[in-house]
């Protein structure tokens, strides 16, 4: 049974890292949540349950007699809230079985890469009332069933009514939720970080010796300064907590020992945490750079403009997922790659 403090039971729909980190917490803290995934995913949760660990140093477990587990949406399922975790590939299909499955109504938060998702899954299951929503954080998979946050960050979503008694239940799960009255600028500026997904997948390196390396940051810098410009174009304007989008290229291009010192909050990240991107190139999986540069790509050709290096890099990774040579680049690499 769901705990008082919960609205209702959750479905996670996509047990990868996001999906398993937010549902396991929720799930700790004594909400009812039912994970949809793949059989690979959940034969290992089911012989090994869920351990949830973060850069803070917090520990939470969930034990394998205690998970529920399903590889399709369970008939008469009645979740009070959905979380949509698959990858930006995946979304279509997966909005289409939720609509499918569930009543009309029901509330489903997108919590993806990218700005399109929740768009993509309204189209796909009309009756469904989808939200957008943002996961700021880094989540690598450590081992069997266990999720490690190595970054910071607070939830982001879509203000609602439906979605405001959510917003408390998620921090007494130790998951800070903030609501919007517009979530577009929000998306734009998580997508603005995630274009050194792409960065670090080809480095080959963890996320801090990545951006530790001048090189590296470089070619982040100037795929963030096109993609600010196309954004100007485009009249949006990115939101970011930290810092001014557009303070985000001249740091970057700093010499690493004055990095170190201004970008202190940014480097916050533990020695192990890789992108999602690079654990997907790692193992073969279809990666999300459509969502990422793409969109960027995409923006720019809405508004008569070219993204040439966003253009670049994604080819860069597809070519690498389908087992390049040079899928690899040191810094200096991808800098004449990219004509940074």
């Amino acid at each position: 049974m769901t705990a008082p403090d919960f609205p209702g039971p959750v479905l996670v729909m996509g047990a990868g890292s996001i999906g398993c980190y937010l549902g396991g917490a929720l799930a700790a803290a004594g909400a009812s949540v039912t994970f949809v995934g793949r059989p690979r995913v959940l034969d290992v949760l089911a012989a090994h349950g869920l351990l949830l660990t973060d850069l803070d140093g917090a520990r939470r477990e969930v034990a394998a007699s205690a998970l529920r587990l399903a590889t399709a949406v369970p008939p008469r399922q009645r979740p009070s809230l959905v979380l949509l975790c698959v990858k930006s590939g995946a979304t279509a299909d997966a909005a289409a079985e939720l609509g499918a499955s569930l009543p009309a109504g029901t509330l489903v938060v997108s919590m993806q890469n990218g700005v399109a998702n929740a768009a993509t899954a309204a189209a796909a299951a009309p009756g469904l009332r989808v939200l957008p929503g943002m996961v700021p954080y880094n989540v690598a998979e450590l081992g069997p069933g266990r999720f490690h946050r190595g970054t910071a960050g607070v939830l982001a979503a879509q203000d609602d009514p439906a979605l405001r008694p959510w917003a408390e239940a998620f921090s007494r799960a130790g998951l800070p939720l903030e609501l919007h009255a517009d979530m577009r600028p929000v998306q734009w500026g998580k997508l603005l970080l995630n274009l050194n997904n792409p960065v670090n997948a080809l480095s080959g390196l963890p996320l801090r010796d990545e951006l530790l390396d001048a090189g590296y940051r470089r070619c982040l810098a100037a795929l963030i300064a096109e993609a600010l410009d196309v954004l100007q174009r485009a009249g949006i304007e990115p939101v970011l907590a930290a810092i001014k989008p557009r303070l985000l290229p001249p740091l970057l291009r700093l010499p690493t020992p004055l990095f170190r010192l201004a970008a202190a909050r940014m480097l916050k990240i533990d020695p192990q945490a890789r992108s999602s991107m690079a654990d997907d190139l790692a193992q073969r999986r279809p990666t999300e750079i459509d969502a990422l540069c793409g969109a960027v790509v995409d923006l720019a050709r809405e508004h008569g403009l070219r993204a040439p290096r966003n253009e670049r890099i994604a080819a860069l990774v597809r070519a690498a997922a389908k087992g390049a040579p040079a899928g690899r680049l040191t810094s200096a690499e991808l800098r004449a790659a990219l004509d940074v």
